[in-house]
């Protein structure tokens, strides 16, 4: 995303912990609104869910146990995409700030913390939504069989966003650099490849269904395919049902994981940034493009 460093001017009046509150949820929306209107963010943003629907375009005639690929592929890689910016979106936007010295200002201001993680939080989940819509609309036009149930997609991708964002800080908090963020693609890609989503759990080998059931992938793109699939479709899974609760209890226990680790790491992070450290980064960085 291209840097812009905005300025929230504290509401006059508020206690300070609610002005923090408000400022962080300001400055989010704007971010936010910014990246929708810029052509590189967009870029960014439309470049995987378009890959994804150019496959599912390729992918609509050829079946599985009676199922279009393409059908059981859509809901998939919209659980993907939740996990998949959830998760890269959080650890690389912390990693850009640390880097450049967004974080070290926001720790200087009184709960400015509060009011970065907060903004945070609101462009990344507005992200996540994004490509929830930008896959699921015209997907439901390529690929057949679709009947959406939008009470089941909102709670599995809300608890989907809440089990990946504090994932996403902690990850972003132990990278170096951003330039590292690239090394994680590799294990990512690896769990998406075990998790069901190109292609049925249930054909793969039985350690690897066990392996791929351990992390919150799978069990984002279970949750989807429950909301988006006909009930028909549970035959293909591995208990031929959409296993609501071990759903819900899976993503719950990797939330409270991320949520119990996420502050305390942060804390640690921003005890450590100084403007000594940010400056050596940019000397860094500054010799490597030169």
């Amino acid at each position: 995303m291209t840097k812009r460093h905005l300025t929230i001017a504290r509401p006059r009046g508020a206690p300070p912990m609610v002005a923090a509150v408000k400022a962080g949820w300001q400055r989010g929306v704007i971010e936010l609104r910014q990246s929708f209107t810029n052509a590189q963010d967009l870029f960014g943003q439309l470049f995987w869910p378009v890959i994804l629907l150019v496959v599912l375009f390729f992918m609509r005639d050829s079946t599985f146990a009676g199922f279009s690929l393409g059908t059981l592929m859509l809901p998939s890689a919209v659980g993907m995409a939740v996990a998949l910016t959830g998760m890269m979106g959080m650890s690389g936007t912390l990693a850009v700030d640390r880097e450049d010295g967004t974080l070290l200002r926001a720790k200087a201001t009184p709960n400015g913390m509060v009011g970065y993680l907060l903004g945070k939080i609101v462009v990344v989940a507005g992200w996540v939504l994004a490509g929830v819509v930008i896959l699921l609309v015209p997907g439901t036009f390529l690929v057949d069989g679709v009947e959406i149930d939008v009470l089941t997609l909102l709670w599995v991708v809300t608890l989907g966003i809440v089990a990946t964002l504090p994932l996403g800080a902690v990850i972003g908090c132990l990278i170096g650099t951003p330039r590292s963020q690239g090394l994680l693609m590799l294990p990512l890609m690896g769990l998406i490849a075990i998790s069901g989503i190109f292609y049925p759990i249930t054909a793969m080998p039985a350690w690897l269904a066990v392996v791929a059931q351990v992390f919150p992938v799978y069990w984002l793109g279970l949750g989807v395919r429950s909301a988006v699939l006909p009930d028909t479709a549970a035959a293909i899974e591995l208990t031929e049902t959409w296993r609501h609760l071990p759903t819900v209890g899976v993503l719950t226990a990797w939330a409270a994981l991320g949520l119990l680790l996420a502050p305390l790491v942060l804390r640690r992070m921003a005890r450590r940034e100084s403007g000594s450290g940010v400056a050596a980064r940019r000397e860094r960085a500054m010799r490597r493009i030169g």
